[in-house]
């Protein structure tokens, strides 16, 4: 409801806010939320700021995450979380949708929809998840250019650039691209895929004074740590990308194997929102009330 009133938005960009909430004491949580029905839920949980992945994004529009979709969809998202949460939204931006300019373009486009934060990675097109086999890598020198031209095109933007190298070309690789992007303006580092507590645990020692995140997807390549353990090994920002996703595909599931089956949702009531629930989560009391002329909604009474 608070983008809907001026008095309801924040004053400072949302870049500040971002830089803000990483600068309080622990590591920074950032749950994917992949619409804005997950950035309410996930803000309502007492989360300070959001995650926007791209394998979300392209997974709920039922294709793969090969960097098909483009600026304009990723912004329809990127609105999503910001208008129904407020909250600062770190977004995926994969390559970067082309070279300097077009990174430019995305920068923009995206401070424009309202997100807080990017982080853009060194594979080439076509992309592939980063905890997949064979992904091809930009060469440093090019990454380093639209890293640059990101920095150069935002207002107040937190610039993060991820790099893929550590499979194929070793934590030396991946340690020396990271110190050439920060050194072309990244605010952080986001090293992909590190397999190991140890690896994460050098790169970390390898980049003294550079800010990290880290990517605690499920069913990938890196073990499955805790924010704290995150936090332990020095690490500032962990994201959980597909998560909600996730979670709501398999209750969508079970859903339509139910009706399928049973022809009605009855053994699935219990595992289902009330539309009471619902409505509180999305503030429908609160809309009403801005306008005198919508009555305010009864619920009916359940029928057994």
């Amino acid at each position: 409801m608070a983008y809907l009133l001026a008095d309801g938005q924040p004053e400072a960009p949302a870049g500040a806010r971002f830089r803000a909430a990483l600068a309080r004491p622990g590591i920074l949580r950032l749950p994917g939320a992949h619409n804005g029905m997950a950035a309410l839920q996930a803000k309502a949980a007492g989360f300070p700021a959001l995650y926007l992945s791209g394998a979300a994004m392209t997974a709920q529009m039922g294709l793969p995450d090969l960097g098909i979709i483009t600026v304009d969809e990723v912004a329809f998202f990127i609105r999503q979380l910001v208008r129904a949460s407020g909250l600062p939204v770190l977004v995926d931006g994969d390559t970067g949708y082309g070279e300097a300019l077009n990174v430019m373009h995305m920068v923009r486009l995206f401070e424009e929809a309202g997100a807080a934060a990017v982080h853009l990675e060194d594979q080439l097109l076509p992309k592939k998840c980063g905890h997949l086999n064979d992904k091809k890598l930009a060469s440093p020198a090019e990454m380093a250019a639209k890293v640059a031209a990101a920095a150069r095109a935002r207002r107040h933007l937190y610039l993060i650039a991820r790099t893929d190298a550590a499979a194929a070309e070793g934590i030396e690789g991946a340690v020396a691209r990271a110190k050439l992007y920060v050194e072309a303006g990244a605010d952080a580092i986001f090293p992909e895929a590190l397999t190991s507590v140890e690896m994460l645990r050098e790169v970390r020692a390898r980049l003294p004074g550079v800010k990290l995140l880290a990517n605690m997807t499920e069913f990938g390549r890196t073990p499955t740590l805790t924010a704290q353990e995150f936090e332990d090994l020095g690490y500032e920002m962990v994201i959980w990308p597909v998560s909600s996703l996730r979670a709501a595909n398999r209750a969508q599931e079970r859903l339509y194997a139910a009706l399928a089956r049973d022809g009605s949702t009855a053994t699935m009531l219990p595992e289902m929102q009330t539309r009471a629930e619902l409505y509180a989560t999305i503030g429908l009391a609160e809309f009403e009330a801005l306008d005198r002329s919508i009555a305010a909604t009864v619920l009916p009474d359940a029928v057994e």
